[in-house]
């Protein structure tokens, strides 16, 4: 399962409530809609963010999307809505995960330029010229830019044949 981080520009929330006490709820705590219709239960905090679980995502949102009330947090939008912005979310990411756009590395510096997709891997032209396959899951897509978990020195390394046969 893919952990989605939906931007708040891609999920129109009906209300947004400052984020207070709530957050010390517990793993599990309900999630439910302004109607009372369950959304999904809290996995966990993560720092601004809380990571919810619903019937077919897991989505970090920020806390400031959530109102506690009765012992359970309030979302303003429906599970099938949120679903729904997941879904596109993640299907603009992966689109953007194509030949020819532009690659930072960890560090956020561009380190080159997808020259090839497939399913298991992603080739990264180098700035040097030469070519790198990472893992799939190593690179990811958000705001606008495809991310690989990597430095420019830490993926030339991983280009360059290794010395003395090794």
């Amino acid at each position: 399962m893919r952990l989605a981080f939906v931007s708040i520009a891609s999920v129109a929330l009906a209300f947004m409530a400052p984020a207070g006490p709530a957050f010390a709820q517990a793993a599990g705590t309900q999630i439910v809609d302004t109607k009372g219709g369950a959304v999904g239960t809290v996995v966990r905090v993560d720092g601004e963010n809380v990571v919810i679980k619903t019937d077919k995502h897991e989505v970090a949102l920020p806390k400031t999307s959530f109102t506690a009330h009765e012992g359970k947090l309030l979302f303003g939008m429906t599970q099938a809505e949120l679903n729904a912005a997941t879904e596109k979310s993640l299907a603009e990411a992966a689109a953007a995960i194509a030949p020819g756009a532009t690659v930072k590395g960890s560090g956020g510096a561009v380190v080159g330029t997808i020259d090839a997709v497939d399913t298991e891997t992603v080739t990264i032209k180098l700035a040097s010229g030469s070519l790198v396959r990472v893992p799939r899951t190593g690179v990811a897509a958000g705001n606008g830019d495809v991310v690989v978990g990597l430095t420019a020195q830490e993926l030339e390394a991983s280009a360059a044949p290794s010395a003395g046969g090794q």
